[in-house]
């Protein structure tokens, strides 16, 4: 019987069948292509956030507003037209399904773990990450509130999109807190999961690669030079902040 061929990228361990069968996996200990095409994915994901960047700019002149910092700012004209078009609440109301109106109860008890998360991911990393030499995420990165300036939103509408850019903002805040955690001890890449990854995958080592983890380990957990560590206490939770604020 003609001997097995040898791939030049693959190891000679990888068998099908505990070791001793006639095929072998297509495994490879080469992880150049696969971060090669995260590095790509990722920075084509950098080059839309830029995109998107430019067109939101583009938006301040077509609907009469200006950023400064992190407020905005309306013309006096556009807030007339904006005052305008205001949907009164009992309107509002009637223009509402009934049954999304009984279930906003619902959708209001999900603050409280979205609360939680807040207070346990930001005094845990305050005091972990120091340890861990995990430098700590900037919250107010992530929480956005802005949309409580748009007059031409009732109360009820102002509330709904502020509750949203809360809870949506803490659990990307969160997210990249268990990213970190994830890089320091867990570097590994997924056999097969599309949607695991995160802001940290791209360093991680590929699933089954034994040698590039016990090489690299410990250099990927201290591999975060391409992020800052917010000023002591910009990781503070604050309560959510309502309409006007």
């Amino acid at each position: 019987m003609r001997g097995l061929e040898t791939h030049p990228h693959r190891d000679p361990d990888c068998r099908m069948g505990g070791g001793s069968g006639l095929f072998r996996k297509p495994c490879t200990t080469n992880g150049k292509t696969m971060n090669d095409r995260l590095d790509a994915l990722l920075g084509q994901m950098r080059q839309l956030e830029g995109d998107l960047i430019r067109e939101a700019q583009k938006k301040e002149a077509q609907f009469c507003y200006q950023v400064r910092g992190r407020t905005v700012h309306f013309t006096a004209a556009a807030k007339v037209r904006h005052r305008q078009l205001r949907l009164g609440f009992h309107r509002y109301l009637l223009h509402s399904r009934f049954l999304v109106v009984i279930t906003s109860p619902v959708i209001w008890m999900c603050a409280i773990p979205i609360i939680l998360c807040d207070i346990v991911g930001s005094v845990y990393q305050a005091i972990c990450f120091p340890i861990y030499g995990i430098p700590r995420v900037n919250r107010r990165d992530y929480i956005a509130f802005d949309r409580h300036r748009l007059t031409y939103l009732n109360l009820a509408e102002k509330l709904n999109c502020e509750y949203c850019a809360y809870a949506n903002g803490i659990l990307a805040y969160f997210t990249e807190i268990a990213a970190r955690t994830e890089q320091h001890f867990c570097p590994i890449k997924h056999a097969n999961c599309s949607k695991c990854a995160h802001s940290r995958y791209r360093k991680f080592v590929d699933f089954g690669d034994a040698k590039g983890y016990r090489s690299h380990v410990e250099e990927i957990r201290r591999s975060y030079g391409d992020v800052e560590s917010p000023a002591v206490g910009a990781a503070a939770p604050g309560p959510p902040m309502g309409p006007g604020s």
